[in-house]
């Protein structure tokens, strides 16, 4: 298996910054009143200069920076753009394991073959099992980091948005890894190399360790991932009592057998149409979702499903989003009503907020397995 975390870059403040663009500049704070008893939910990289970072208090963040500009999250908004950073995602790599609205687990491996090129054989007797093997793993890698700047690269064409990713044979290695090189980089560790990665690592930067097992361990004097994948069973079993203890010393060896959980839902749908010039006429957007929605219906027929929920998406010149949705009692399959009802949504869209489009477009969500009587 070859697995990668992917991990959205200060994602509430860099939806913040597409929203705002002026803010780009400026130290951003996403969380509460800085005059009360709010909490730092994220801040951009220019707050973290200040050693400002998720869980402050906010009054705390102001002190380090007073010239910051907080503003509340909008969760609403921060979903939205979360489900077209995973529907972006998904066209590259389709095996995905969300572990929050801002990261999760991708299974590379199933697509590097495509990224492998064939490689040359050797004149000297490297045909060895042992040697091709090595090679392939060797390949494999390579091909799981162009994956992963595919992902990167579909994230930021659908979004605007960057992540960070780290590649790996296991969860825990590829989690630690995707915090290596951000913003927007890629870290690589092959087969082989997990606990050599993992070792010079502070404990509390291990999945699973939290405080109370950091202090026990710090009591110890065990301060790095390599003092506790070292530590004899004895040791160990006193520490961190329990099959806790084995798991945290087996991830610090870099063994973490776990496999993708993968949630038992139907995928949504979806097209989207992105215009050479910005389009503020309402029938040539209103024909583009027709259109789309024609495909959709023919698609939807030839799996003999039918879907609950129709959604419109659109994005302005600024690149913000937005997105607006109805679900039916009962699911439909028919172009027409599927048409209708992303014009209604593109219409409630454009009240929210008027103007010219950079694209649009319907999909369908809420798939049901068997074909119901469409509703007229």
């Amino acid at each position: 298996m070859i697995v990668a975390h992917l991990d959205l870059d200060a994602f509430f403040a860099g939806v913040e910054e597409l929203e705002e663009p002026s803010l780009r500049t400026k130290p951003l704070i996403v969380g509460g009143d800085p005059r009360g008893r709010g909490v730092v939910a994220t801040a951009n990289y220019a707050a973290r200069a200040f050693g400002i970072h998720s869980a402050m208090s906010c009054a705390e963040a102001l002190r380090r920076c007073p010239h910051a500009v907080f503003v509340r999250p909008r969760h609403a908004l921060y979903r939205q753009y979360s489900q077209a950073v995973w529907t972006a995602v998904r066209e590259v790599v389709p095996t995905v394991e969300r572990t929050g609205i801002d990261e999760g687990y991708l299974d590379v491996g199933e697509v590097a073959g495509d990224f492998v090129s064939a490689a040359p054989r050797s004149r000297r007797g490297e045909s060895h099992i042992a040697v091709r093997q090595a090679r392939s793993a060797h390949d494999n890698f390579l091909a799981a980091r162009r994956v992963a700047g595919a992902v990167q690269a579909a994230v930021r064409g659908s979004t605007s948005l960057t992540c960070s990713l780290g590649v790996a044979a296991c969860k825990v290695v590829a989690k630690v890894a995707s915090d290596a090189r951000k913003p927007g980089g890629i870290t690589v560790v092959p087969a082989g190399r997990e606990a050599a990665y993992l070792a010079s690592f502070a404990v509390r930067k291990l999945p699973g360790v939290g405080p109370k097992a950091e202090l026990r361990l710090a009591r110890a004097g065990i301060e790095t991932v390599a003092q506790l994948a070292a530590l004899d069973d004895s040791t160990l079993a006193r520490l961190l009592p329990g099959k806790v203890g084995g798991m945290l010393r087996d991830r610090a060896r870099g063994i973490d057998p776990r496999p993708l959980e993968l949630a038992v839902e139907r995928i949504s749908i979806s097209q989207e149409e992105t215009f050479e010039r910005d389009v503020a006429e309402l029938e040539v957007l209103r024909a583009e979702l027709r259109r789309m929605s024609q495909n959709l219906a023919g698609y939807l027929a030839g799996r003999g499903e039918a879907a609950r929920t129709v959604t419109t998406k659109v994005r302005y010149p600024d690149f913000s989003i937005r997105s607006r949705s109805t679900t039916l009692p009962a699911g439909i399959d028919d172009a027409e009503t599927i048409g209708d009802l992303a014009c209604s949504l593109l219409d409630r869209a454009l009240r929210d907020r008027p103007g010219p489009l950079r694209l649009v477009g319907v999909g369908v969500s809420n798939l049901e397995p068997f074909r119901q009587l469409a509703i007229a």
